[in-house]
């Protein structure tokens, strides 16, 4: 059996000037909270997972193919740029996702379970297999400071 596991990472800071733009984490709404900056709804922990599916498999989906998807086809979603990154695995069945957020606002804990669901389905995962974490870092960074949110993400992947 081959293992890999593949380390993603992603950012962005908030959107002080779009009002109608929502803050969108794992694919969950947290009404009332500043959204965040990017052309897409600037999921970072979808862009981290996706980030860590792209180092399993080689193929770089943040960047290039999510800008054509999002600025060419209008696909701002990103649990589309997750499930084209699933497209790459080769064989390769993901088994375990990890992720940790780093931010001061908003609180991450009430929605985890929420979260988890949503990223379990996507990957095709039991629940159990979806760690997330949360931590304001102490105010130690921009993300701890308030100034927007980052994501890190491990993911294992096994092929027989």
């Amino acid at each position: 059996m081959r293992v890999k596991v593949g380390l993603g990472q992603d950012s962005h800071r908030f959107d002080k000037s779009n009002a109608e733009k929502r803050l969108v984490l794992a694919g969950v709404i947290f009404e009332g909270e500043e959204p965040l900056l990017g052309n897409s709804d600037a999921d970072v922990v979808l862009h981290a997972v996706t980030n860590s599916i792209s180092s399993i498999t080689g193929t770089n989906i943040i960047g290039k193919v999510s800008d054509v998807m999002c600025k060419n086809m209008g696909i701002t979603d990103s649990k589309e740029y997750l499930k084209e990154a699933l497209n790459y695995l080769d064989g390769f069945t993901i088994q375990h996702v990890s992720i940790s957020i780093e931010c001061e606002h908003p609180k991450i804990t009430p929605k985890i379970d929420e979260m988890k669901k949503i990223l379990a389905d996507l990957l095709s995962i039991d629940f159990s297999d979806v760690g997330i974490t949360a931590t304001s870092g102490e105010g130690l960074t921009a993300f701890g400071r308030g100034e927007g949110i980052q994501a890190l993400s491990v993911v294992t992947a096994t092929k027989e």
